[in-house]
């Protein structure tokens, strides 16, 4: 099993700024940073495509809640230790409700500085973004500065939530040997190494999902424009 090089980790931290810091929409720059990585870190490249197919043909996501259904309530601990129900964000409009892999992860932090910098666009429609992903709050806080998002980041500590929607997947042995260099246990609280499906739930008023973007493959993201579209007709409705 080939492991990443410091010399080739550097590599991939330059790339990662290079897209960052590109024209184009966020689609544009996950597909950029991608073809990068691949000519990288090429061995990883070629196990993430076998872990998409084995989720693609296991029906990966598919049993997610879909438009029409109502969104299965949670109460879990932002960034800060409080405690966020949807209820409450639900009282005040709309919520994107919105499931990231962890601060390592250079597809999440693209994804969500394109969030953060929609924000405002957001609010102005009396929308909510809300954030979850399984790692514990010393690394949802660390996103959330990176990123500068002003919505919380949700602990979904091993990923009870991401599980009830169906959305919890298992990396397999050979996407574990290829990050062995990232310390998952230390970021999740234990060494099951189990990530959610990026997912994003637009869930009205209501409690109701009015649209989602539910892909296994993890480079792949909701256009920021999409999700714009799908809040602003969730906050049209009364």
């Amino acid at each position: 099993m080939t492991a990443l090089s410091p010399a080739d980790a550097e590599r991939l931290r330059l790339a990662f700024q290079r897209c960052r810091d590109m024209d184009g929409t966020l689609n544009d720059q996950l597909r950029a940073y991608a073809e990068a990585g691949r000519e990288i870190f090429p061995a990883y490249g070629e196990a993430v495509d076998r872990l998409v197919e084995r989720l693609g043909h296991n029906g990966g996501g598919d049993n997610a809640p879909v438009p029409g259904e109502a969104m299965p309530a949670f109460v879990l601990p932002d960034e800060t230790g409080r405690l966020v129900a949807l209820s409450s964000l639900l009282e005040r409009g709309p919520v994107a409700v919105m499931f990231f892999r962890g601060h390592w992860c250079p597809y999440c932090r693209l994804n969500m500085r394109a969030v953060t910098q929609a924000e405002a666009r957001f609010r102005a429609m009396g929308a909510q973004v809300v954030a979850i992903m399984p790692e514990t709050q010393q690394f949802t806080e660390h996103l959330k500065a990176e990123a500068q998002a002003p919505f919380p980041i949700l602990t979904d500590l091993d990923n009870g939530y991401a599980l009830s929607l169906n959305l919890a997947i298992w990396l397999g042995t050979e996407i574990q040997q290829l990050l062995s260099y990232q310390d998952m246990a230390k970021f999740h609280g234990n060494d099951g190494w189990m990530l959610p499906i990026p997912a994003v739930f637009v869930v009205g008023r209501d409690g109701l999902v009015k649209a989602r973007f539910v892909d296994p493959d993890f480079r792949k993201r909701m256009e920021i424009d999409d999700l714009l579209a799908a809040l602003e007709a969730a906050s049209r409705e009364r």
